[in-house]
């Protein structure tokens, strides 16, 4: 099992979900976060007052799934948020020792679905 994060550009996420789903992957998390990369933000002006802006928008995927999904998972994620720009966003993998689904009681692979 295997838990897949994805930072990616808030404006690509009907994209990437859309490419999840023709992938058949169809359970997620998504959240507003706010981050910075290679774009270092940028710099604004408001009322003649100049400040930076270094946290910019992003969404947050979290996609549990079993080993014979990650790979379409990460693709799906790549071909729905990439647009060849600094800030497509990133994608970690990160091991997943147990998963439980409360209603049932079921562990593991068969919790995750």
């Amino acid at each position: 099992m295997k838990l897949v994060i994805a930072y990616i550009q808030p404006h690509k996420l009907q994209d990437v979900k859309k490419a999840l789903y023709e992938a058949e992957v169809c359970k997620m998390s998504v959240t507003n976060a706010l981050g910075c990369g290679e774009q270092h933000g940028y710099e604004e002006s408001y009322r003649g007052i100049k400040f930076e802006v270094n946290l910019l928008k992003k969404v947050r995927l979290e996609i549990a799934v079993n080993e014979g999904f990650v790979q379409k998972t990460v693709d799906a994620i790549c071909a729905g948020a990439k647009t060849g720009n600094i800030g497509d966003g990133k994608i970690f993998i990160l091991d997943l020792p147990e998963c439980v689904r409360i209603r049932t009681g079921q562990r593991g692979n068969e919790a995750i679905g």
